[in-house]
């Protein structure tokens, strides 16, 4: 007589509501694929009952699909049917085969890995240098590149916090008095980076980790008299830096700390374009051990295809203004 027995599966760590799928689809697939077993769930555990050996080898396969989450971020259907056929273990392996050039998994089935040259170049550069500067045209996927890598080095506990700031500098207009406390005024110009994180972790996830301080979003004038260590720090829009605001930032770099710094040189919006001190940053420092470059261009536009012509037409505008000799409005 086969012996029945019930089992009760605790799930920590995770969201079952990304474990479980949009209106439990992944659930309802589990439930599918075992029809001896009785599963029932009941918010952040599992109500499992049938033969033991059944019982068992569930428990050790859905072990293994929450470590694939908590490691990816990512299920899908795909995922689950291998992760319950064959285990977690070749499921995992099968994945790291497909998908050799994926930085992160992120929400509803995002896949950010490196799709261009210098996206690739940028992902190289990480493992050799502390310090980076990407520059580039926007829509390159400069900055979003960064991020992903920012959050697989959280994911793998290589630094202890994820940092990203960037000057808050009107672009071209004079919003006057903006309403609401400090937060509101400052999150319209931090906006592109909550996006991009919200593309890569699960919301109840980043919602703990900006509660905890691990994942920290602020503008470029709260980074002067910190010292970032065991931190991945993102400086975005650097093009709207002065030198000293740049060195600033440099100079906040602690132990064990990465820093990216991205930019458009061509996209100043400070009042003296001249003022911006980006390009004098890098020309400074470069020939320093242990800091990168990756100018990204017109090629790695990965927006709408549209932003690429968009970008060679203003382009060619700038360069019929240019007077000879090189020094047009926009030279620094």
């Amino acid at each position: 007589m086969t012996e029945t027995t019930g089992k009760e599966i605790i799930i920590e760590g995770v969201d079952t509501r990304e474990l479980y799928g949009a209106k439990e689809c992944y659930l309802q697939q589990i439930v599918a694929m075992h029809p001896k077993l009785k599963i029932v769930a009941r918010g952040s555990s599992l109500k499992v009952l049938g033969a033991k050996g059944d019982v068992e080898r569930f428990e050790r396969q859905m072990a293994g699909l929450i470590a694939y989450y908590d490691r990816y971020g990512h299920i899908s259907k795909e995922v689950v049917e291998q992760s319950f056929a064959a285990g977690f273990a070749e499921a995992a392996e099968q994945a790291h085969k497909s998908d050799k050039e994926v930085i992160v998994y992120g929400n509803n089935g995002v896949i950010v890995k490196a799709r261009t040259a210098n996206q690739r170049k940028l992902v190289d550069l990480y493992d050799k240098n502390d310090l980076i500067f990407a520059t580039g045209p926007a829509g390159s996927g400069k900055t979003y590149t960064a991020i992903a890598l920012a959050v697989r080095a959280l994911r793998d506990k290589q630094v202890r916090r994820v940092i990203l700031t960037r000057p808050a500098v009107e672009a071209g207009e004079k919003l006057g008095f903006l309403p609401g406390d400090l937060k509101d005024k400052l999150d319209p110009y931090l906006q592109p980076l909550y996006d991009a994180l919200n593309d890569m972790i699960p919301p109840a996830k980043l919602q703990k980790f900006m509660e905890d301080g691990t994942v920290q979003i602020a503008p470029l004038a709260y980074m002067r008299g910190r010292t970032l260590d065991n931190a991945f720090v993102i400086l975005d829009e650097a093009q709207n830096t002065t030198l000293s605001q740049i060195k600033m930032f440099l100079t906040r770099m602690g132990r064990n700390a990465k820093f990216i710094v991205t930019g458009d040189v061509t996209q100043v919006d400070l009042p003296h374009k001249s003022d911006s001190g980006l390009v004098r940053a890098m020309n400074t420092v470069k020939g320093i051990k242990g800091i990168g470059f990756v100018e990204f261009n017109k090629g790695d536009i990965v927006r709408h295809e549209l932003v690429k012509h968009i970008v060679e037409a203003f382009d060619k505008q700038d360069e019929s203004r240019t007077p000879k000799g090189g020094q047009g409005a926009n030279k620094e």
